[in-house]
Order: structure tokens, then C-alpha cells, then sequence
């Protein structure tokens, strides 16, 4: 059987061989190349298709074309992880989803080949299905595809293909209160593992800044960097573990046109190391677009050109469209575009099964390529990962008490760094706890104003609800952002993150919330006893721990904006339960006793009450011209608000039952949203219930 492709005219005289890479010792000269003899081995003649510059050939399926992977070698990097060059190939690849007007087809039966050692630009306008192919091939996406993904010829093994790959995405997600230096030497701890040294990791962070141009700035706070710096921060982060795939969504999206130049420039750079480099971007001036060595572009969802920049025009000529020396290429491909235009390119380009090419390199690749997808036949290439990478590392590079400790450190340092945020903190509990002390002063022992003191119960609980629930709800959404981002390009696992943001924010809740609550306890004159204050502090802290749980549960479920309605809302009829009952204590149904189980500020106030009135407190003290004092005992108060006989560890049972669900429940919708967003799906099933 036979199988054609594209390539740049040469001798007609070439035929089948094997196209092989050269070894380890000679990555740095010679990445992919063959002797004259070798070229010259058969003489089938390969017909002329076109009068243009590109010909086709034919090539027997008979004798299988292998080509070896060679391995990323940047000269310029000398203390950096070894891994294999990687050739991406896609067939028939097919992406629909579910929207409320029904399934939408994103791409539809494309095939493709990026190679490593190329920087492949994939273009096209809005809707055309770029970011889609893009998240596609990076692994962002995983679920409604059809078709296959294979990595030097052989099925893609997803999880060892992200432990190879990053993903730079279109927004730097960066850490504001890192220097560049500090941002570099915490990714390198993270993603190199024990694959180097200490101090060979030290030196591979100072040999990426000074690769990127980022060194003049190494001590400069990652907020005050430029829109370009960011950028070749952002490129530098992935880099550190020397990865041989990059994806890059955008790249150049709110730079400048000098900014621009020097991003792709990069690029290119990096390419020509031997890394498979892959970006989207947008309609790039001329000379930019001539910059990349591989052009794959879509329109509503087909391929209508895949090969070298330089190809283009006259394969636009082909189909009867001429473009003028003076007009920009890439511009001009979109803007004749119409339906029966798009049909055309994408019957011509087979809808990525031809690709054209510019030398005899490109060719002796795309031959390999254009067999798999012409003849649907796979060829046996030596799998990318066979004793190049140490499987066992596949999971993470480096173990769960290492991902935790620097995790630790890093937030530890970003937020002991933000001195606005501690102050604003310092001063809302003082100012608060002053306000809350003045209105109850002095009601502690007081008992003729027995539900003053309870009101100051329901406060302070309020107080340590609404301040660390709203904190999560409101912050949290830009924090999944950054975790996605590090996450999915294999930094650590989401674990270690998630017991180290934990941990991270235990500190300041203890020190901020005790002042609090020592100010409100001794101004409110409460009993003067270890035990009770003991009590009443523990209740308050770990409401504000359990609160904490539910805001990161919120946050880490909506947006920001979102967030901030819906909390109020959950709250409110927690609050109700909670103070349901007050003055007929006795009466409480039981029904509603076990709705006001499943409120965690029920267990916070009865836990408050019950430390400053339970436990055998002596009577409070009347006003001597009172002639019935009816809550002198204390006692009687907790039998009124339904309170009484409430063990004060049950309270703290529940408070901890409630803060480690919330926090179980956040992981797992983090874990949701890490793995395809799966979460967004929801409003469209539920629309479709109510539908029928």
C-alpha cells in the first residue's frame, strides 16, 4: 500500500529510508539527519503534483519509518534535568460539548504533527477552536474527545506526558509577593525533585534568568514587574525542570510591539533547543508570522493550512487566492474566508493530513507523519518514555513532606509579607473587640439583664463567623486560578497544598482571635475563672476555624462575586437555627431539634452559653431593689434557651465535625474543578431536569 504527502521539492529520485536521529554524543550538532548514501539507497520515481514548489510523494507502507528521539540540549543550560524530545501527533480529533441549545461541535475530525525543535503557531478567528486543540493536546481537556493523541508515535500515557509538558497560560498567574528569585528557587525545589543537587538547582535557576533576561531584575517583587518581564517570568517558572513540550495560550495577548518580538524571539529560541513549542496567537503582523517554523490554522472547527508560514500564499494561490506582496498573509487568509472557502482549504489540506513543508528535513518528518495519517496505519516508533524517564518519578518529583514544607515556607512568606492585610486585620479585631466590649460592659455577672449577656454570646459568634467566612469566599477564586495553573503542570499534588494553605492562615486566626476575645470577655466582666475564659476562647477560635472551612468551600466553588451573595444567604438560616427556641426552651419539637443539628452555629452558641452559665456557676448577682430576680441561677437561663444539659465537648465534637466536612468537601470540589472543571456541567444537567 501507498500514501502521499507534501514536501518541498528535490531530487525525484529520493525514496524509502529510515530516518534516524543522531546519539546522545552528537544531540548538540545533528538532531535528525542521514547520510547522501542513505538518500540515494532507492531510486522510485515520485510524480509531480503541482507546477508550485510542492511536490508529492508516495512511499511504501511496506518498510517502517522510525525516527528516534533525540534528547533537549540546551548549551546554555549545564545544570538542568535530562529529558527526551517529544513529536505531537493528533488524529481525527473531534471535541463537542453540551450547551442549553445542545451539543456544539468544537473541532471536528483534524489531524496534525507538531515536531519537536519547531515553534507551531495555531491561529484562526474567534470560535475557530485554537484554545480548544490547545487545551486538547496540553491535557487541560480530557473528557468528549474522539480520536487519538500520540507521543512519538505511540498512545499518549497522560500521566507521564504532564510530568514532560507545561502549560503557560494566556493570564501570568504569578505570586505578587515573591522576588523573581525567590518565584524561580521555589519552582525548582518543587518541580526538579532529586533530580539535581541543591546546588545544582541554584545554578539552574540563575542560568534560566539569565537565558530569559530576567536577572537585572532577580530581587524585584513579582507585582512590579512589567507586562513583558511577567511574561518571561511566567515561561521561566516552566522552565527551571527543563521540560520538552510547552504549550502557550496567547502569548503575546497585552504586550507591546516590542514586547511581542522579544516573546516570540524567545520562543524561537527555545524551539531551536529541541523542545516541541506550541502557541496560540492572533492574527501577528508579517514578520512575526514568517518568525514560526509551523502554521496550523482552523476555521469553525477544520484545519484549512498546516505547514511552514512560507507555504502559504502560494497554496492560497492554489485555491484562488491571490495575495499581494504588500499584504500581510495572516491577515489576509481570514479575511477571505467564507463558507465555501473554508470547504475548499480544508478538501485541499485533507484537513490536516497534508502538510507542507519547506527542506528536506521537514520532509523526512513529515513522512513519517503523513503515513499515520494518510494510511491510518501506526508506525513503530521507540516509545518516549522507555529508559529516558524514571517512571517511578512519574507521580510527582518530589515527596509529600517536601511539597508541604515548601509550600509552607512560600505562603508563609507571602503572607507575613502583606503588612496592609495584617495591619487592616490587626485593627478590625481591636476596633471590634472595643465596640463589642463597650455596648456589653459590664452585663457578665449581671442578673438582671440575663439576654444582654446572651446577645453578647450571639456577637461574638457572628463576629468569628462573618470575619473568616468572607475572607476564603472573596480571595479564594483567584487562589484556584494559580493552583490550576501549578497543579496541572505538575508541581506538587493537591494534598501537600491543601494541609499547607491550612496551616498557613491557623497563626493569625489564634493571635488576632484571642486579643478579640480578650478584650470582650474581661470589658463584658465575665467570670474570672481559667477554666470558663478556657472555654469560651476554644469556642470562639474554632468557630472561626469551621467558618474559615465553609468560606474556602464557597470560594473554591463560585466567583468572587458569586460568593459574596450566596454566603449571607447560607447564613442566614443557620443563624435562625441556631437561635431557635430562645425563651420556651422546653418546647423545642423534636423535629426541629434535628434541624437545628444540622446548623454549626448552634453548637458554637450553646458551646458559648454553656461555658459562661453552665458547669455549676454560682448565682449571678441582682440589684437590690429588685423584688424577684428570676435568672439568678444561671440554670434556668440555659433551660429557657433549650440549652440545658448540653455537654460542652459535644459542642466541640460538632464545630470539629462541621470544620473538617467543609474542609473535605472544598478538597474534593477543588480536586472537580482540577480535573476538567467538571463543576460547570451542573447548571446544564440541572436545566435539563427541570426541562424533562
Amino acid at each position: 500500500s501507498t500514501v502521499s504527502f507534501a514536501a518541498t521539492t528535490m531530487n525525484d529520485n529520493r525514496g524509502n529510508r529510515d530516518i534516524r536521529g543522531g546519539d546522545d554524543d552528537d544531540d548538540d550538532n545533528n538532531s535528525s539527519t542521514c547520510s547522501t548514501e542513505d538518500v540515494q539507497q532507492d531510486e522510485e520515481e515520485m510524480p509531480l503534483v503541482d507546477a508550485s514548489r510542492t511536490r508529492m510523494f508516495s512511499v511504501s507502507a511496506d518498510r517502517p519509518i522510525t525516527r528516534i528521539p533525540t534528547r533537549v540540549d540546551m548549551k546554555t543550560l549545564t545544570h538542568k534535568a535530562k529529558r527526551p524530545a517529544v513529536d505531537i501527533e493528533f488524529h481525527d480529533l473531534t471535541y463537542a460539548v453540551n450547551t442549553t441549545a445542545g451539543q456544539r461541535t468544537i473541532l471536528k475530525g483534524v489531524h496534525g504533527f507538531f515536531r519537536s525543535g519547531h515553534l507551531t503557531a495555531i491561529m484562526g478567528p474567534s470560535g475557530a477552536g485554537k484554545s480548544s486543540l490547545m487545551n486538547i493536546l496540553a491535557g487541560y481537556v480530557r473528557t468528549d474527545i474522539k480520536g487519538q493523541i500520540l507521543t512519538n508515535g505511540h498512545p499518549r500515557n497522560m500521566q507521564l506526558f504532564k510530568k514532560l509538558s507545561s502549560y503557560i497560560m494566556q493570564e501570568d498567574l504569578l505570586q505578587p509577593r515573591l522576588t523573581v528569585i525567590e518565584s524561580l528557587s521555589y519552582a525548582a525545589r518543587l518541580k526538579i525533585g532529586r533530580e539535581l543537587s541543591k546546588e545544582d538547582k541554584d545554578k539552574a535557576v540563575d542560568e534560566v534568568l539569565e537565558l530569559l533576561g530576567v536577572s537585572v531584575c532577580r530581587n524585584t517583587y513579582v507585582e512590579k514587574l512589567s507586562g513583558g518581564q511577567r511574561k518571561r517570568l511566567s515561561v521561566a517558572l516552566e522552565l527551571v525542570n527543563n521540560p520538552p513540550v510547552i504549550f502557550l495560550d496567547e502569548p503575546t495577548t497585552g504586550l507591546d510591539i516590542v514586547a511581542i518580538k522579544q516573546c516570540v524571539t524567545l520562543l524561537v529560541d527555545l524551539a531551536k533547543q529541541g523542545r516541541t513549542v506550541v502557541c496560540t496567537i492572533h492574527q501577528p503582523t508579517s514578520s512575526l508570522f514568517h518568525m514560526f517554523d509551523h502554521v496550523y490554522m482552523l476555521a469553525r472547527g477544520s484545519c484549512i493550512y498546516n505547514g511552514s508560514p512560507k507555504q502559504l500564499v502560494p497554496f492560497l494561490a492554489q485555491v484562488g487566492h491571490v495575495c499581494k506582496p504588500t499584504h500581510n498573509p495572516a491577515d489576509f487568509v481570514f479575511e477571505v474566508l467564507d463558507n465555501d472557502t473554508i470547504v475548499n482549504l480544508t478538501r485541499e489540506i485533507q484537513n490536516g493530513k497534508v502538510i507542507l513543508c519547506d527542506d528536506l528535513d521537514e520532509m523526512e518528518n513529515g513522512m513519517a507523519t503523513s503515513k499515520l495519517c494518510r494510511n491510518d496505519t501506526l508506525i513503530t516508533l521507540p516509545p518516549v518514555f522507555d529508559d529516558e524517564l524514571d517512571k517511578s518519578e512519574a507521580e510527582y518529583p518530589s515527596s509529600f513532606c517536601t511539597q508541604f514544607s515548601i509550600l509552607l515556607a512560600r505562603k508563609t512568606k507571602q503572607f507575613s509579607r502583606n503588612t496592609t492585610g495584617l495591619w487592616i486585620s490587626f485593627f478590625h479585631h481591636t476596633f471590634s473587640a472595643l465596640l463589642l466590649g463597650s455596648i456589653y460592659y459590664g452585663i457578665g455577672s449581671d442578673g438582671n439583664r440575663p439576654f444582654e449577656n446572651f446577645k453578647f454570646c450571639i456577637s461574638v459568634i457572628v463576629f468569628f463567623v462573618y470575619t473568616h467566612v468572607m475572607g476564603p469566599v472573596l480571595t479564594f477564586p483567584s487562589e484556584v486560578k494559580l493552583l490550576r495553573r501549578e497543579y496541572f503542570n505538575h508541581w506538587y499534588s493537591l494534598k501537600s497544598y491543601f494541609f499547607a494553605s491550612t496551616i498557613t492562615s491557623l497563626p493569625s486566626m489564634l493571635l488576632f482571635g484571642s486579643l478579640f476575645l480578650l478584650i470582650v470577655y474581661f470589658m463584658s466582666a465575665q467570670p474570672i475563672e481559667w477554666i470558663r475564659f478556657s472555654e469560651f476562647m476554644a469556642i470562639g477560635l474554632f468557630t472561626g476555624y469551621t467558618s474559615e472551612g465553609l468560606g474556602v468551600l464557597i470560594g473554591s466553588s463560585v466567583k468572587n462575586s458569586t460568593g459574596a451573595v450566596m454566603t449571607p444567604a447560607l447564613l442566614a438560616p443557620m443563624l435562625a437555627l441556631a437561635v431557635y427556641g430562645m425563651g420556651y426552651g422546653l418546647a423545642i419539637e423534636p423535629i426541629m431539634e434535628s434541624l437545628m443539628a444540622t446548623s454549626f452555629l448552634r453548637y458554637a452558641l450553646v458551646g458559648a452559653c454553656t461555658s459562661l452559665f453552665g458547669n455549676g456557676r454560682a448565682d449571678m448577682d441582682c440589684q437590690i431593689d429588685e423584688l424577684y430576680c428570676h435568672y439568678k441561677n444561671p440554670n434556668l437561663l440555659l433551660r429557657d434557651l433549650g440549652m440545658s444539659g448540653r455537654s460542652i465537648v459535644n459542642q466541640f465534637i460538632g464545630l470539629a465535625t462541621f470544620g473538617l466536612f467543609f474542609r473535605l468537601a472544598a478538597y474534593y470540589v477543588i480536586k472537580l474543578r482540577m480535573m476538567n472543571q467538571s463543576l460547570r456541567k451542573i447548571p446544564l444537567y440541572f436545566k435539563k431536569f427541570l426541562r424533562g
